[in-house]
């Protein structure tokens, strides 16, 4: 019997230090995220950023926390509550870090008689810290616990036609009513070593103004290619002019070199150059958590205020719009034929 994992990245259980802490353990010491030798990693997360960073961060998820919990995990069991209905097999809902975890995830579709599972990470984007450690994950837990399930994963989703309408769609529609001077394209930030370790050629990946646009095998798996290859194709859809959009990328953390440009660092130039009313949409996320609420529409919107912006749009994820829902029941139905 087949089966369909639906899998997002996950949320501490509360706002509080108390309950970050360990979220961020979990969520820093796996080694696609910090991908350095183990001591060092626990050298750098439980020795210097468990320190401090907690307390910042649960900070950062109060502005956003919500009545029913995380918005993230909220969204998602929207989304999921959606999608149920449409499937024609059984659907289970996971977060890589934190619960609903994976584990349990694929006991309930076990229960449910399911041995083929499709893993559907919810990343458009192919990345180590993001698709590689949900599927190295969910295969640890599957030879310790489930040795006779079979999985099959959904590749990133990037440029699927199906995805890209439903993105364009959403964006418009948010769109409509804002007389906006410049669309940006702000993607979650990685690290530029993570880029060439993905590079299955070890030689096409350069990170310079070309190698995204060179054919290559390396695409597959490269997540910088893929994201501007996300840009091009809504632009297009929406028929964005040049000029009148850009890409940028957010989150970084201190001390390596990471992709650019920079989203916060471009948000502050953006109103010496004459914009006024800035949109921001995120499509490297499916669904509206703390880098899309706090990071992007709050803080994004306040630095660009200060530097002399006057309208901000932050548009939202596709998160449990109907027409997104319709396709992710799709991609399930049409692989469990």
């Amino acid at each position: 019997m087949k089966g369909a994992l639906l899998i997002n990245l996950g949320s501490p259980e509360s706002p509080t230090p108390k309950d970050v802490k360990p979220y961020l353990d979990e969520f820093l010491m796996d080694k696609y995220v910090i991908d350095v030798p183990y001591l060092l990693r626990a050298f750098l997360v439980r020795g210097l950023i468990l320190r401090k960073r907690p307390e910042k961060a649960a900070a950062a998820y109060a502005k956003v926390w919500t009545d029913e919990g995380s918005p993230l995990v909220v969204i998602s069991k929207r989304m999921y509550e959606k999608v149920k209905p449409q499937a024609n097999v059984p659907v289970a809902l996971a977060m890589r870090y934190g619960n609903p975890s994976l584990m349990a995830g694929l006991q309930e579709l076990q229960d449910k008689g399911v041995t083929e599972v499709l893993l559907l990470p919810l990343y458009p984007h192919h990345a180590m810290s993001s698709t590689v450690t949900v599927l190295d994950k969910a295969e640890e837990i599957r030879k310790k616990h489930f040795p006779n399930m079979k999985f099959t994963s959904v590749p990133a989703f990037y440029n699927k036609p199906d995805y890209i309408k439903n993105l364009s769609d959403s964006i418009q529609k948010h769109l409509n009513g804002f007389d906006y001077d410049h669309l940006l394209f702000s993607y979650h930030g990685l690290p530029e070593r993570h880029i060439r370790k993905t590079d299955v050629t070890k030689s096409h990946c350069k990170i310079d103004g070309s190698c995204c646009n060179t054919p290559s095998p390396a695409h597959e798996f490269c997540y910088r290619h893929q994201c501007y290859e996300t840009t091009k194709l809504v632009v297009k859809a929406l028929g964005i002019p040049e000029g009148k959009y850009s890409q940028t990328f957010q989150s970084r953390l201190a001390g390596d070199k990471w992709l650019e440009p920079y989203t916060d660092v471009e948000v502050n130039k953006l109103p010496e150059k004459g914009i006024k009313n800035l949109a921001i949409v995120t499509p490297a996320f499916v669904a509206d958590c703390l880098e899309t609420l706090e990071e992007i529409a709050m803080e994004a919107n306040h630095q660009f205020k200060e530097h002399g912006g006057e309208n901000f749009l932050a548009v939202p994820c596709l998160n449990d719009d109907d027409e997104w829902c319709a396709t992710v029941s799709k991609w399930i139905n049409d692989w469990a034929k």
